[in-house]
This record gives structure tokens, C-alpha cells and sequence, in this order.
């Protein structure tokens, strides 16, 4: 398990769809650890919590697989590459400014991620959208954040709201009802219920003070831009519904034009880099945390900025997987709650497309405009930005992916090679 969940957080570029979509790929196709049902249920599940979802589902299938070790090996090892790699960029940035060579490796390989994402998408569609029902419910929820800019909690409530209200319906109904399983027709849990709700307030006592206590010595003993730091990143973990891209604008608000922590620049060379190396989009906390640590105290600073904004960022997500897990399965026989999560994976393929969408947009043209009109909030490229180097590496890698099945890390080697010869052109 640790190899396959190494491999998972060395090549796990692309964003939570790419990333969904990978784990999809080993843990289901490649090894056959759970059902594609437990997939599907675990995925809506770590979708309605706050922070990385892509990260969640990790952790929770190293839980199925292995307990609380497991879900330990898995989370840590989906996490660990990526945020060693930014750390390593943001000291390299703020020791010797920026690289030419690596933003033109990462045009390459962002490129190539759009292809994977697109997989992703089509893949998860192909299994969510079997009914009518579901491609409208998909539909909607991409048209309510595209075209709306509707708070992505609202998306997943409101397809909740409808699953439950069509379960209410169908269990009014008595052919319906008595032919559908209720939860007492479930098998009896391997473990008695009392250990298991024991087990899960130690767990949830523990991660919540490994979280919370050392935040409490940072703001009584620590230094004071950590103990900012890591009152910032706790508030932005509890908080963080929407997936990183909408947790942007609060965080570049916050650290750029409230404190001065960063400049706009650097945001946006922290999202860069986010973007182009694996593991999931927020650990740009990582990059930030190390310019504003290096900004107040230098190097050391720096390195204990990134490390508490890693820690109260990651942390909670292993609090809310070990805490809740166990209950998964028994809360989703309840027919209103059944309901209202079959629904929320169609609209699940919604947002993932919407991110998608929002990816592509920002690879492949260089300009954009914003169009705000009453309730309509849209982003659109501007058509004379577009950049053909990247479309053309776009294209060829949705060919070596999709026709020839070249291996993930050839393709994006390959664009990433392709990226820095067209560049000599």
C-alpha cells in the first residue's frame, strides 16, 4: 500500500480532478481495494467536508484499507511530496528569484494536465450521469458556478435538499417502501456500537488537540508573525468549503492587502507553482506561509511559516476522515440521507467540470474578461490570447494519453520536453 500511495503523491498533478480521478485509477482499476459504490459514496463524503477533497479520499481509503495507520500512510504520502517540492521552489525563489527555465517547463506540463483532466471528467461522467436525472442535476450545478458564481455549498445543499425530498417522496410511497432496505435491514457492524463511538471521540479528541494546542503555544509563547500565521491557516481550514480556487481571493485579500505578507505577484507565482507540482492546490499555504515567515525573520522564519501553515492547513482533514468515517455507511442507509448523496455526486461532475473549465481557461490564453451582469459573473478567455504552443502540447498529450496510453509521467516528461523546445523556436 505505502508504494502505490508514494507513486500517488509523486504523480498527482492536475488538480482534484486529475488527482480524483488517479485514485480512482489505482485504487479501483489497478488493485482492486473497494468498490466502485464505496468510491462513489466516500468521494461525495469528503467533498461536503472542508478542505482538500482529493487528499480526504486518499486518507479515508488508506482508513478502509488499514484503520488509522493506514489513513495516516495514505493522507501523509499524498501530501508529503508535493508540499517538500514547493517548499524547496519558495526557498529557491526567495534565495535566488525566479528560474527562467522552470516556468517554461511548467507551460509544458500544464498543458499536458489538461488532457488528464479531461479523462477525468469524461471517466467520472461516464459512471455518475446514467440518468436524466443526474445529467440535469450535473448541468445545473456547472451552470450555478460558471455562469453564477454560486457559493459552492449552496451547489452541494441544494442537490442534497432535492435527493432528500425525492427520498421523502418515494418512501411515502408503499410499493416503493417496502420493497426499498431500511436501516435496520442492514447486517450488524463488525465492531459493537459502543466501541465504535468510543473510538471515535478518542480520535476526535486527539487530532483536534494536535491541531488546536500547538496554535495555542504559538499565541502564547511563539513568535508573533507564526502565531498569525497559524490563527490565519486554522481559520482558513475550518472554512475552506469550495475547493482551493475559491479560497484564492480570501487568502490573496487577506495575506496582500490586509497584512502585506506578500504582493500580488507573488500570489500568483505561488499559484503557479501550486499548480505544477503535485499534491493538492492548496499547498500553496506552503509557498505563502514561506514568504511571510521569510518577510518578518529570514530563512529560519520562513521555514517555520511553511510548516505551520502546512500543519493547520492538512491537520483537520485527518480529524474530520478518522473521526466520521466509521459512520459513513450506517448514516448513508438512512433513505433521506441515501438520497441526498446520490445527487450530490452528479452535481460533483459538475463542479469538477467547472474546475476543469476554470483550468483550461488560465493555460491557454494569456487574457481574460470578466462579465458582470445582475447574477451572471463569468469568466472568458480573450480568443487573441490563446497560445498555440500549449493547445498543440494539449492536443498531443490527449493523444499519447487516450491512443497510445503512454504512462502519466511520460506524457507530462514529454510536454515538459516539447514546452522547452518550442520555446528555442
Amino acid at each position: 500500500m505505502s508504494a502505490a500511495f508514494w507513486r500517488i503523491g509523486l504523480w498527482s498533478f492536475g488538480g482534484p480532478a486529475a488527482q480524483i480521478a488517479l485514485l480512482h485509477r489505482v485504487a479501483l482499476e489497478e488493485k482492486s481495494w473497494i468498490s466502485e459504490e464505496d468510491y462513489a459514496r466516500a468521494l461525495s463524503f469528503c467533498m461536503l467536508l472542508p478542505g482538500p477533497e482529493a487528499m480526504q479520499l486518499a486518507t479515508w481509503i488508506g482508513w478502509r484499507l488499514r484503520g488509522v495507520k493506514g489513513g495516516l500512510i495514505a493522507g501523509g504520502l499524498f501530501v508529503a511530496p508535493g508540499a517538500v517540492l514547493i517548499t524547496v521552489l519558495a526557498a529557491l525563489y526567495t534565495g535566488f528569484g525566479t528560474i527562467p527555465l522552470i516556468p517554461v517547463l511548467f507551460t509544458g506540463i500544464q498543458a499536458a494536465v489538461l488532457a488528464i483532466v479531461a479523462a477525468a471528467l469524461i471517466r467520472l461522467g461516464q459512471r455518475a450521469l446514467q440518468t436524466r436525472e443526474a445529467r440535469i442535476i450535473a448541468l445545473l450545478s456547472f451552470l450555478g458556478l460558471f455562469v453564477f458564481a454560486l457559493p459552492f455549498p449552496l451547489i452541494l445543499l441544494a442537490a442534497a435538499l432535492w435527493g432528500g425530498m425525492q427520498a421523502l417522496r418515494s418512501a411515502s410511497r408503499p410499493a416503493l417502501r417496502a420493497a426499498s432496505p431500511s436501516a435496520t435491514e442492514l447486517p450488524p457492524p463488525a465492531r459493537a456500537a459502543g466501541d465504535i463511538w468510543r473510538e471515535a471521540v478518542w480520535q476526535g479528541a486527539l487530532w483536534l488537540g494536535l491541531w488546536l494546542v500547538p496554535l495555542a503555544v504559538l499565541v502564547v509563547f511563539g513568535p508573533e508573525r507564526l502565531a498569525e500565521i497559524g490563527v490565519f491557516f486554522a481559520k482558513l481550514a475550518a472554512l475552506a468549503f469550495g475547493g482551493a480556487y475559491a479560497l484564492m481571493a480570501w487568502m490573496a485579500q487577506e495575506m496582500v492587502d490586509l497584512r502585506g505578507w506578500l504582493t500580488t505577484g507573488q500570489m500568483i507565482d505561488g499559484l503557479a507553482l501550486a499548480e505544477s507540482t503535485p499534491g493538492p492546490l492548496i499547498l500553496v499555504t506552503s509557498f505563502t506561509g514561506w514568504i511571510a515567515g521569510f518577510q518578518d525573520g529570514g530563512p529560519l522564519m520562513a521555514l517555520g511559516g511553511a510548516g505551520v501553515a502546512l500543519w493547520m492547513t492538512f491537520l483537520p482533514s485527518f480529524l474530520f476522515i478518522f473521526t466520521a468515517s466509521p459512520f459513513i455507511d450506517r448514516l448513508l442507509a438512512v433513505p433521506v440521507l441515501a438520497g441526498a448523496m446520490a445527487r450530490i455526486t452528479p452535481a460533483v461532475v459538475g463542479v469538477i467540470a467547472n474546475l476543469s473549465l476554470w483550468f483550461a481557461l488560465h493555460v491557454l490564453f494569456t487574457g481574460h474578461r470578466e462579465i458582470g451582469s445582475g447574477p451572471v459573473q463569468m469568466l472568458l478567455p480573450d480568443l487573441a490570447t490563446l497560445k498555440p504552443f500549449s493547445l498543440a502540447i494539449a492536443l498531443a498529450s490527449g493523444v499519447a494519453l487516450w491512443r497510445l496510453r503512454l504512462p502519466m509521467p511520460l506524457v507530462l516528461a514529454l510536454a515538459a520536453g516539447a514546452a522547452l523546445l518550442l520555446s528555442h523556436l
